[in-house]
């Protein structure tokens, strides 16, 4: 099968032949339909992540059709249209049995611990506790737009954030995960607060529902900025970028006891940031990390996806070829994407 490889951290993958997928006992393979191109990517082909083996083929968020089946998957058959969160619990660790999945203790990750979707096939293990079946609604570019970033900002903003309607809420980054978390805050009828240093960003994040857009090469005190523009802050701060001037800002634009949730990631020399652990203490907020979501939350999701109230295939940005995403993954540093690339085309 045709894949994208890399066999060295930071040196341009390749595309190459690699052997046919096969599925694990309790696993299945899946032909890819759609693909997304995600800058957790990037940081995989940088070296970031200690859990990648290489040679590695990267991609996790992804929609396609199951092909083969392994003996023990029960619930799914050849011909199921499905996608699966990038984070797969494995179904028997004290995480997975309360249901939380997305911090299993053995999780199977496509793209990080194992190969990923930027390939004409993948094999995915412990399949039958993670698979989520697509609806005939959902065509497959959307749905792989929701692996990752799209589900991800919906369980930050619903589930960790506890977003209610009349709250307000500041999205620090306006790239895939911060448009998703604008999208999904005004669709629970919160007021957002978009801060980015691209005013093609924000003009995309007023578009989506954002009311309130501060570019951040601009204003020179961004934290003033949106408290004055929130009357004293925000309940709910989510860093969708990952750097630690924007995890800072999320803290500290923050009312009295309001609650950051942090998805960017921080890796490498960003992984230690400095928090104002004083003003969490003095205003009693509550600091939340966000990674993935549950497929059992899919529904509440797909829900809402199926009743118009959210619409993430208007984040999608470009379609590409697999070959195409080859300089994609190397420049995604630049943040030049508007939205979210697929990758449909495996030529």
């Amino acid at each position: 099968m045709k894949a994208m490889l890399y066999e060295r951290f930071g040196e341009a993958p390749e595309i190459v032949e690699v052997p046919d997928a096969a599925p694990p006992e309790e696993g299945v393979v899946v032909k890819i339909t759609a693909t997304g191109l995600c800058r957790s990517d990037w940081h995989g082909w940088m070296g970031h992540d200690s859990d990648i083996r290489l040679p590695h083929v990267p991609g996790h968020e992804f929609a396609g059709e199951i092909v083969a089946l392994g003996k023990s998957v029960r619930g799914f058959a050849v011909g199921d249209r499905v996608t699966v969160p990038f984070v797969s619990g494995c179904g028997h660790c004290v995480e997975c049995r309360s249901g939380n999945q997305q911090v299993c203790e053995e999780q199977f990750q496509p793209g990080f611990t194992h190969w990923g979707s930027f390939a004409e096939y993948v094999a995915l293990d412990y399949a039958s506790h993670n698979l989520v079946k697509l609806p005939d609604a959902i065509d497959d570019a959307t749905a792989a737009s929701l692996g990752c970033r799209f589900a991800t900002s919906f369980r930050a903003v619903v589930d960790q954030g506890r977003l209610k309607g009349g709250e307000w809420l500041a999205v620090h980054g306006c790239g895939g995960v911060g448009l998703s978390a604008i999208m999904i805050g005004k669709a629970l009828g919160a007021n957002v607060v978009a801060i980015d240093i691209a005013e093609d960003k924000l003009a995309l994040a007023r578009s989506l529902g954002a009311s309130v857009t501060i570019n951040a090469s601009v204003e020179t005190d961004v934290v003033s900025a949106v408290r004055d523009a929130t009357g004293g802050g925000v309940h709910v701060s989510v860093d969708a970028l990952g750097h630690p001037s924007t995890c800072c800002h999320s803290v500290l634009n923050l009312r009295r006891r309001g609650r950051h949730v942090q998805v960017g990631l921080l890796l490498g020399a960003h992984s230690t940031p400095e928090v104002p652990m004083a003003r969490v203490i003095a205003h009693e907020l509550e600091i939340y990390g966000s990674h993935g979501m549950q497929a059992w939350r899919y529904d509440a999701m797909l829900d809402m996806i199926a009743a118009g109230t959210l619409r993430p295939q208007q984040l999608i940005g470009r379609h590409i070829s697999l070959t195409e995403a080859v300089p994609a993954l190397m420049e995604m540093d630049r943040f030049a994407e508007n939205g979210i690339t697929i990758i449909d085309s495996f030529k």
